[in-house]
């Protein structure tokens, strides 16, 4: 018996030793800071970052990769917490991605696209005239908007499977609305926010149709900070798309007919669907910054809203275990709520970390280790 104990121990230990563990990146907002936490404790902060004011983090392989709001690409090892290079791209960027064998990064001051490689090595300027937003990839393509010049431009790599790509321009799509200002893709379709229409705006990218979907706004509110949308809006079969100026948050199938408009507490700014796709967290803007909604992913119906001890600005649902993180700004904490309860209502706090300013929170995993079984 004590033998088969040693063994089972053993087993437990080697299947810990193999799993992956997820690792979490919080841009301090202040102090030009990566915190990292990791085995549930800060672990160490990754420093001399530039301005973090609106910084973003994306992972591809095992390199780490931040934007920052002074025009800084900043590559790092997520494995070693270690900065490795920078470059400038411009006085102000806003949005990047990072493909095979390029970043591409949308800039809002000089009003170009900057393609570098993964080291950062300059490769292709694309001028656009016009501040960028909403860039995206999809097969050879790479799609973004034109804030100032209402129009969508649709880019195609000339020498795929090469070392460095050279992107040349496929497409022009004009009057798309007014002041487009983020977008989201799902397989072949490009959606972009308007900021200044009653719209969302829809392009197929096979075909390279592009259509009008009307919203019904209603009367707009005073807007303090812009929405967002991403990869964690759209579930199997829905769209979730937050309203600009509106407390609303709209539900369509993936043919875009309005399924449902979500009333919610505030101005929404972040919609973060669960990996399960049984869950969206509602994020809020000005005097409902502290509130949080858990909105059922499937009936739309608001089971559970928490008001946090401070401003809350990012919200991220964990993909290795039942936790849905947050950012509280104005509490200088990340606090993680355990979620494995199927009732909203019996979520508890289970860990909370002290970050300094903390805004977006990013999550790391080695691809080439399993994942623990949760």
């Amino acid at each position: 018996m004590t033998r088969l104990l040693h063994w089972l121990l053993a087993a437990i230990l080697l299947s810990l030793t193999l799993s992956a563990r997820e690792k979490i990146f919080v841009v301090e907002r202040e102090n030009s800071a990566l915190a990292v936490i990791d085995f549930n404790l800060k672990v160490n902060e990754i420093k001399d970052m530039h301005n973090f004011n609106h910084a973003v983090v994306k992972f591809r392989d095992n390199d780490g990769y931040v934007i920052t709001r002074d025009g800084y690409v900043i590559k790092f090892d997520p494995l070693k917490e270690k900065k490795l290079k920078e470059y400038r791209t411009s006085k102000s960027a806003i949005g990047f991605i990072i493909g095979d064998n390029y970043v591409a990064v949308a800039n809002y001051d000089n009003k170009t696209v900057e393609i570098l490689d993964r080291d950062l090595n300059p490769v292709q300027s694309i001028k656009t005239g016009s501040r960028n937003v909403g860039i995206k990839e999809y097969g050879d393509k790479l799609i973004f908007s034109c804030m100032d010049n209402d129009e969508i431009w649709v880019m195609r790599d000339t020498q795929p499977g090469k070392k460095v790509p050279h992107f040349v321009l496929e497409k022009k799509i004009t009057d798309i609305g007014k002041v487009p200002f983020d977008a989201m893709i799902d397989k072949n379709l490009y959606v972009v926010g308007l900021f200044n229409s009653p719209d969302i705006g829809v392009l197929n990218l096979d075909t390279m149709e592009y259509r009008k979907v009307p919203l019904n706004l209603g009367k707009k509110e005073r807007i303090l900070k812009v929405p967002h949308f991403g990869f964690w809006s759209i579930s199997g079969k829905y769209f979730f798309i937050p309203a600009v100026g509106n407390r609303k948050v709209f539900v369509f199938d993936h043919d875009f007919k309005p399924i449902k408009t979500i009333e919610v507490k505030g101005n929404p700014v972040f919609t973060a669907l669960s990996p399960d796709k049984k869950w969206l967290a509602v994020t809020f803007s000005g005097k409902d910054f502290p509130y949080v909604q858990i909105v059922n992913a499937e009936t739309f119906e608001i089971e559970r809203t928490f008001k946090l001890p401070g401003w809350v600005l990012h919200v991220r649902w964990s993909k290795d275990t039942p936790h849905l993180y947050f950012s509280v700004n104005t509490a200088n904490m990340v606090l993680a709520y355990k979620t494995s309860d199927p009732d909203p209502k019996k979520w508890w706090k289970h860990f909370e970390w002290p970050v300094p300013k903390p805004s977006g929170i990013f999550l790391f995993e080695a691809p080439d280790v399993k994942k623990r079984p949760f």
